[in-house]
């Protein structure tokens, strides 16, 4: 064997070495639920009810699983705000949040459109890989950057996951409600709006976004429910 191969060898052997990764034997664990907090509990509550979503998805009953969704929505906003008045913010309750964030906003996107929207299923591999890849990393990169500033005004760095989830639900009522509409242009609509979650776009937290995003998810809602009940 010559020399440059047994470099070779041993350098693809030190990259796979898994001595220094594995976790030490150590007496000292973190206790998690101890750690929980009330805001911790309740985006836990939104966890249960974002899975309860994604199950009537597969159920083949999409406007009960988008009223459960925004439901999750609601109990994500209030763990927010119940944490903030009660001082428990915390970066682990962060990370908690961002966790549910998977199963309120993104798993559900995905599973809406893969049940009501992809005309195909590599239509629906790809729209869901991308919501997911995107959103999953959109998510790491808040919590390893936090929030911008500019001017005294915090903004999230790209799109965040309920503008991604919202933009699945709007193409839901077009599909529905709009002849022309289909699949295809909502795929396309979808896999190119997901990007932007790790774009440097700013979108800026503030009372008019949080309203806006309130409103179209009332508007929603309200169709889906009449819907549902055979108003329209």
């Amino acid at each position: 064997m010559t020399e440059p191969l047994r470099e070779a060898i041993r350098g693809v052997r030190d990259r796979v070495d898994l001595d220094d990764r594995r976790v030490s034997d150590t007496t000292e664990r973190s206790d998690v639920v101890g750690r929980l907090t009330g805001a911790d509990y309740i985006s836990l509550a939104a966890l249960f009810v974002g899975w309860g979503s994604a199950l009537l998805f597969l159920r083949g009953e999409p406007n009960w699983g988008i009223l459960v969704m925004f439901c999750a929505f609601f109990l994500d906003k209030v763990d927010g705000w119940y944490a903030r008045r009660t001082g428990t913010s915390s970066p682990f309750g962060r990370q908690v949040d961002s966790f549910i964030d998977i199963f309120a906003y993104l798993l559900p996107a995905a599973l809406l459109f893969h049940v009501s929207l992809a005309p195909s299923l590599a239509a629906s591999l790809v729209v869901g890989f991308l919501v997911l890849a995107f959103g999953g990393l959109r998510l790491i990169r808040h919590n390893d950057e936090g929030f911008g500033s500019d001017g005294g005004s915090s903004y999230y760095h790209g799109t965040t996951v309920v503008h991604t989830n919202l933009l699945v639900v709007l193409n839901y009522v077009l599909l529905t409600f709009v002849g022309a509409w289909n699949g295809w242009i909502a795929g396309l609509l979808v896999g190119v709006a997901c990007p932007l979650m790790v774009s440097d776009y700013k979108a800026y937290k503030t009372d008019v976004s949080h309203v806006l995003a309130a409103l179209s998810a009332a508007v929603a809602g309200g169709l889906v429910l009449a819907l549902e009940l055979g108003y329209l």
